[in-house]
């Protein structure tokens, strides 16, 4: 579990997160927000809809090319269940972005605030469960 107040992402625990003030959470019916998978991208919260299984392929991050981010974390997941292989990786590096970041989701949303209050231009990846 995961919580800070200065945001952007507010709190986290398995399958919800806080963002902006907003609640993400669920899937289909169930879902408040943009659900349990998520991506922030400036201040833009979006449903990660892309995010299939628990290997990430490039169809699944390609959404961040091309718009001014330098670096890109990756929460795998509340206990790393997402592969992310070194292709998507490099992929993300030979495109624009100077740093990639992969961690488990609670991990990766800490690193994204501190990043994020450190004026970087970063985005995050997060799936909000395994």
């Amino acid at each position: 579990m995961f919580d800070d107040p200065r945001g952007p992402v507010e709190h986290f625990s398995w399958g919800k997160f806080v963002i902006f003030g907003e609640e993400h959470s669920g899937n289909g019916d169930s879902r408040k927000g943009k659900g349990k998978d998520i991506r922030i991208i400036g201040k833009k919260v979006k449903r990660w809809k892309e995010r299939k299984g628990h290997t990430l392929d490039l169809p699944m991050v390609d959404t961040v090319i091309g718009k001014g981010v330098k670096v890109v974390v990756i929460g795998n997941g509340e206990d790393g269940a997402l592969s992310v292989p070194e292709e998507v990786v490099k992929h993300l590096l030979g495109n624009e972005i100077e740093t990639v970041i992969v961690k488990k989701t609670t991990e990766a949303c800490k690193e994204y605030n501190k990043l994020y209050h450190d004026g970087e231009s970063v985005a995050l990846f997060a799936h909000g469960t395994c």
